[in-house]
């Protein structure tokens, strides 16, 4: 691929004439490229399409092709992509119902609103794959009937549909109620009883790793009661008769249902497996008994995913904030915090609460200046990008902290271009700051010529409209493809650079 083409093909200020000129000599990279470009006219569609053909499917998911534009026979996926989005006539989904290649009915049992005959003629399809797909999207009726069928891996398919009838969901998760099933993809495949080995050697092999089956499927079951699981239709007392199983995994996706009972969830509390614990932290159900008995969890993942509970009380987070990783997240009980709240929270002792509310961006101004003047580098990264901070202030921070605090600083929208080109000047290769600075909207020439002695920063840098044009000109003879490409999208690049260029060779 021409990393000059590439680039150019993603730059809006590339003009009209120029454009028609890459899709006349696109290769399928470039056009692929050019397919998701804004503001394409209708010729340019056709031109594009009529170069590569294989871009006709972005452009129908886009709404850039109709219906007029598009022949089934020549550009199928294009015609199934437009019945993916609703705007393909019936009589496509008729055709491609009957379509001798199975990937053809595959895609088509993913479309919405499919015509009565044309999901029995799927329902009836001699190709398994084309009804399990049906059995995914399939609308309430027809996942009734599909929930019977004697295929373990279509009844699967239908365990994750959420269209489907909450007692047909329940059916498929106990068991109760339906005939057995005959089939299910390992025993299509293989005689029973059959256990997939964990080192098979055969290079052919489609089984998953844990394919197995003696009779009764034990694989596909395990899958579709998985699938059920994660599936909100499914009925919670249903769900709960699982709240024991053997396996940790089925008793975390047990642990996320909403709607489950109190002693359900007290239960999981002191379930053994971490993974459940931490999977009913998430869930928004639990009481304020099961997350005081959850703060005080010995394991990481359970109080990180705690405190980020919508509903967790404040005087909770004072246990928890020196033991949880948060980073510059704003946790949702912060969030919520009244200003009078997040005030107290701004002048508690410990700097892992600090740190927390000066995450917030809606702070009074009182209390943003208050954690702005804090001695706690941790405090002052979070604080460090809020745009109500002046620049005598933004100066203080990096004079006092330096390199700790230059990332985050470099981030405020409002941080004067000096200070920018300042920092950039003097941080060393390799530093995220310069990464950040590299970006910014508002970062000086001097920051971003800087910034391009540093390898990862440098194509951020070459991509910024600030750069110099003779710095973006000279770039696009760069030794890296990555950075031509940056530079060629630029759209500070002088036309007449894009002109030759453009005209200079073909790309395919």
């Amino acid at each position: 691929m021409n990393a000059v083409s590439a680039g150019l093909a993603a730059n809006p200020s590339l003009p009209a004439e120029l454009l028609d000129r890459l899709i006349e000599t696109a290769d399928d990279e470039i056009a692929w490229r050019l397919a998701h470009r804004p503001g394409l006219t209708p010729a340019q569609v056709t031109a594009l399409v009529t170069r590569c053909p294989g871009t006709a499917v972005p452009l129908a998911y886009e709404g850039l092709l109709s219906e007029d534009q598009v022949d089934p026979a020549v550009l199928p996926d294009a015609a199934l992509a437009l019945l993916d989005t609703g705007v393909g006539p019936a009589r496509w989904a008729r055709r491609f119902a009957a379509h001798a290649d199975p990937r053809c009915r595959v895609k088509l049992a993913a479309c919405p609103g499919l015509p009565p005959d044309v999901l029995e003629a799927l329902l009836d399809d001699s190709d398994t794959e084309v009804v399990v797909e049906l059995a995914l999207w399939a609308p309430a009726d027809i996942a009734a009937r599909l929930a019977r069928h004697p295929h373990a891996d279509v009844r699967s398919a239908v365990a994750e549909n959420e269209a489907a009838a909450p007692e047909v969901l329940r059916a498929l998760l106990t068991g109760q109620g339906l005939p057995p099933a005959r089939h299910c993809s390992v025993c299509d495949r293989e005689p029973i009883p059959f256990v997939h080995a964990a080192d098979c050697p055969r290079t052919d092999c489609e089984l998953p790793p844990d394919a197995a089956c003696d009779g009764t499927h034990r694989s596909t079951v395990s899958r579709m009661r998985e699938r059920a699981l994660r599936n909100p239709a499914v009925p919670v007392d249903a769900a709960v008769r699982f709240a024991d199983d053997p396996v940790w995994w089925i008793r975390a996706l047990v642990a996320e249902r909403p709607g489950l009972p109190p002693e359900v969830c007290r239960r999981l509390a002191e379930d053994s497996s971490s993974g459940v614990r931490s999977a009913l932290s998430r869930n928004p159900v639990i009481g304020e008994d099961v997350m005081g008995a959850l703060a005080t969890d010995t394991d990481p993942s359970v109080r990180g995913e705690l405190a980020h509970h919508p509903r967790l009380p404040l005087d909770l987070l004072g246990r928890l904030a020196g033991r949880i990783k948060a980073g510059s997240t704003v946790l949702p009980c912060v969030a919520r915090a009244s200003l009078s709240d997040a005030a107290r929270l701004a002048a508690s002792p410990d700097p892992a609460v600090r740190m927390l509310v000066a995450a917030r961006r809606d702070l009074p101004s009182g209390v943003r200046d208050m954690l702005a003047a804090d001695r706690d580098a941790k405090v002052l990264k979070n604080i460090a990008p809020h745009p109500g901070l002046n620049g005598t202030q933004l100066r203080g921070l990096v004079e006092r902290h330096g390199e700790r605090v230059a990332a985050q600083v470099a981030a405020n929208p409002g941080v004067p271009p000096g200070l920018l080109e300042d920092l950039a000047g003097r941080l060393p290769r390799g530093r995220r700051a310069l990464r950040v600075i590299a970006q910014h909207p508002e970062a000086p020439a001097g920051a971003l010529e800087a910034c391009l002695a540093d390898q990862r920063a440098r194509a951020v840098a070459a991509r910024h409209p600030r750069l110099r044009v003779r710095t973006i000109v000279g770039l696009l003879a760069d030794d890296d493809a990555e950075v031509v490409e940056a530079a060629a999208s630029n759209p500070s690049l002088p036309v007449e650079e894009m002109k030759r260029y453009a005209e200079a060779s073909p790309t395919g």
